[in-house]
């Protein structure tokens, strides 16, 4: 029988440092423990014996006292507790827990509604709800689907989602699905510990192989319980054991392959006697004198120097990030090798229990340590992307910083790309400076990376963009379509309008019911008009376009509004030898006769009047047959008065 054991069995980053600091409490003098500082019978026994001891009660600890808070996290009200009590505290709360905390506290002050999907009773889950006012807690889907159901209100409310550290990713990812669909504004923190993620996936790999599976761990553990039915799900026999005493004499029995995995809180110790008694070749070893350290040395990964690592961020601090590359060096990035930019902070590049890949600066196995660097990795990828953007001709995106000697600078990634005027996108002659700050999208033409010198083009972009556009309203036109469009520019009998990367015609005719000189008179290179299609010639690519409404008669209109006896504001539009043509409403003009004009003998209209002058007329009379309006402004005018003869005497 072949046996296999998980590469990621055992101590989590989060147990392990929580162990460590109870360790180091134990040898400084002992300190007390509120509760189990974790779920392990076994280690909880050996801290007794180090002098680290458990009380169930804040309230038998007094001034002075020191207690370890467990790597579970604690409630709030508690903490507050022992404050208050004068009590120190030595806080071996799991980064990643710590961090879910601080994610409802802050939910619940932005007005949202923290969601922790997880196990209610759980203390990690007591201490997380503890941070929050009015938590919503579901064990899983079925939980979250009788809330939506009976809370008429859960729809509209702003809610936060989080997971408990050791849920199930199937659990958290169906939950958060439901809430995404149903929920109007909803936001999602993916928390479940990645070495939880890593640890389950494991197994769950592990088990589809195997004819059995052990996992080794305390039955009070929440993380395995969930490995037990991860396991269940793919594996047709899986036992629970928390110790080598409980292994059945007879757990192999019938089966050729055995698969091992353990809980985060299962101390490498009790795995070694697990898989002892589990293989053959494990005592073959034994009898060797190799410890199991020393197999487990062997399953650390090798660091060289200028080599590619990925890693787990277990750590932040103002000045590095500290990494579980799987190595026995301890490894950690410089802030000055994190990121290029001088004004983020280190908790804005990365977080607890990312998964970070880095460039291997150094390694001091004397010491113990390596450096890392992400700044260097990155710059290495962007080169390479910039490579593959080259061969694929992709599109990529960047800021204009500059204008420079004959074109632009764009950084892509944080590369220099220069931008020659000519395919800049702008007309020749163009202020290139006014593009400073603009968002942009370019193709690679050049790329000498040794010289570090890259060419782009942004206009080979638009091009294609405006090509794509043109074959889009091409193949889509028809009379009478409705577009928005923009003045491109302007003639003496019309003007040209962009409706999408084609231009059309409107005729000065088309432009207006009112009668118009030139085009300026209603409208400017880059207004916005509302157009439609009157005629088009694809072969031609010629296109004709109206703005005037023909579903409204000028004429109708007029008639609708005025009758013969009214008065009427008009205004002027042309001067004839015979009189004036004013306009009524725009699209219908009536004339005023020369003998209208003034209640006196003119010689002609100017003398009086001038064209867009705004008077008042009376309707004198109406051919609806034939659409002709007199007018007159004498009709308004008083009549002369005549001054009296004087008695001769």
């Amino acid at each position: 029988m072949k046996v296999y054991l998980a590469e990621s069995a055992g101590f989590c980053y989060g147990v392990r440092r929580a162990v460590d600091l109870a360790r180091e409490a134990g040898a400084a003098g002992g300190c007390r423990m509120l509760g189990d500082l974790i779920h392990n019978a076994h280690v909880v026994e050996e801290l007794r014996r180090l002098g680290v001891r458990r009380v169930e009660d804040p309230e038998e600890l007094g001034p002075g006292d020191r207690v370890l808070i467990r790597s579970h996290g604690e409630r709030k009200d508690v903490l507050d507790r022992l404050e208050a009590r004068g009590v120190l505290c030595v806080d071996a709360t799991c980064p990643n827990v710590r961090r879910i905390q601080t994610l409802a506290a802050q939910a619940e002050a932005e007005g949202r509604t923290p969601v922790i999907i997880g196990d209610r009773d759980h203390p990690e889950v007591a201490g997380i709800a503890s941070w929050c006012r009015r938590p919503l807690i579901f064990s899983g889907p079925e939980a979250v689907e009788a809330w939506l159901r009976e809370d008429p209100k859960a729809r509209e409310t702003p809610v936060t989602v989080v997971a408990q550290t050791t849920c199930i990713r199937e659990l958290f990812e169906t939950s958060w699905k439901i809430v995404k669909k149903e929920c109007t504004n909803a936001k999602k923190f993916d928390t479940i510990c990645t070495a939880t993620h890593k640890r389950q996936s494991e197994a769950a790999i592990l088990a589809a192989k195997a004819d059995v599976m052990v996992v080794v761990g305390d039955r009070k553990s929440a993380n395995t319980k969930h490995l037990t039915e991860i396991c269940k799900e793919s594996c047709p026999r899986v036992i629970q054991i928390e110790n080598a005493d409980e292994l059945p004499p007879d757990f192999s029995h019938g089966c050729s392959v055995a698969g091992l995995t353990a809980g985060a809180s299962t101390p490498a110790g009790i795995i070694k006697e697990v898989y002892a008694a589990m293989s053959e070749e494990i005592r073959a070893v034994e009898n060797n004198e190799e410890s199991f350290e020393e197999l487990l040395n062997q399953s650390f990964k090798t660091l060289n120097t200028g080599e590619k690592v990925t890693g787990i961020v277990t750590a932040i601090t103002p000045t590095e990030v500290q990494v579980d590359v799987g190595a026995k060096q301890a490894a950690y990035i410089k802030f000055s090798e994190l990121t290029d930019d001088p004004t983020a902070k280190p908790e804005d590049v990365v977080k607890v229990g990312d998964e970070i890949e880095t460039y291997i600066v150094r390694v001091n196995d004397v010491e113990g340590y390596a450096e890392l660097s992400k700044k260097r990795l990155d710059a290495v990828k962007v080169w390479e992307d910039i490579d593959r953007a080259v061969e694929e001709k992709t599109v990529l995106e960047g800021t204009v910083t500059e204008e420079n000697k004959g074109g632009i600078v764009v950084s892509v990634k944080g590369v220099r790309v220069f931008v020659p005027a000519s395919q800049s996108g702008q007309p020749r002659g163009a202020d290139l400076s006014a593009m400073k700050g603009q968002k942009v999208q370019l193709r690679i033409t050049e790329m000498n990376r040794a010289r570090r010198r890259v060419v782009g083009s942004i206009r080979s972009v638009t091009d294609e963009a405006r090509r794509a556009a043109q074959e889009e309203i091409w193949a889509n036109i028809e009379v009478g379509k409705r577009y928005t469009g923009t003045v491109k520019s302007m003639t003496s009998y019309g003007v040209f309008v962009d409706i999408g990367g084609v231009d059309g015609m409107v005729h000065i005719s088309e432009l207006s019911w009112s009668r118009i000189k030139k085009p300026e008179d209603v409208c400017k290179v880059g207004d916005t008009l509302e157009v439609y299609v009157i005629s088009f010639d694809p072969e031609k690519r010629k296109i004709s376009l109206g703005v005037k409404d023909h579903s409204v008669d000028p004429w109708q209109v007029f008639m609708d509004k005025y009758a013969v006896g009214d008065v009427a504001s008009v205004r002027i539009v042309k001067l004839m030898s015979f009189g004036a043509f004013a306009e009524v409403v725009p699209g219908v003009d009536g004339l005023i006769h020369i003998s209208q004009i003034a209640d006196r003998r003119i010689e002609k209209p100017e003398d009086v009047l001038a064209e867009n002058q705004m008077v008042d007329a009376k309707i004198t009379a109406v051919d609806e047959e034939r659409k002709k309006i007199s007018l007159s402004i004498r009709a308004l005018l008083a009549p002369a008065v005549e001054a009296p003869e004087e008695d001769e005497e």
